[in-house]
């Protein structure tokens, strides 16, 4: 398995810290990943999570750009402003900073969602909700062009 996928929800502990399933655990582990860049999503109330490659990829499209146009420098704004690096605990747990909880709304519990080459942080309720709007608009788009 390399690729982060399906979805679990865990219980923040009372230190502030939630157990990233094992999964995910295992796929950071083979890919070699130990520090992590969390990243404010650009769409959803969610943290997207991955290697040094996420943040080197977004900071591809940067650079590819006019380094002076309002492009470069809003993507700039979100990738280092709305960036930070962690590290999971010996345990494999991930400390939940108010970083996370004040750009998701997450309290008490954490939703863990794979995205491929990434996963986020939800808060499970807007997981939910989001994810049932996505498939009703998959949905609705396959009636069109089936």
């Amino acid at each position: 398995m390399n690729r982060f996928l399906s979805n679990a929800t865990n219980r923040i502990d009372a230190k502030g810290r939630v157990s990233v399933p094992a999964s995910f655990r295992a796929v950071l582990a083979q890919r070699g990943i130990q520090e992590l860049y969390c990243l404010q999503d650009f769409v959803y109330p969610a943290i997207n999570i991955g290697g040094p490659d996420l943040l080197e990829r977004y900071e591809q499209k940067v650079a590819a750009a006019d380094p002076f146009s309002l492009e470069a420098n809003e993507m700039s704004l979100l990738l280092h402003g709305g960036g930070v690096f962690t590290r999971l605990d010996a345990e494999g747990r991930l400390m939940v900073t108010d970083f996370i909880r004040e750009f998701t709304g997450i309290s008490a519990d954490v939703c863990f969602v794979g995205r491929s080459d990434h996963f986020q942080l939800w808060l499970p309720q807007a997981f939910h909700e989001a994810q049932a709007k996505a498939r009703e608009v998959v949905r609705l788009r396959g009636l069109r062009t089936g």
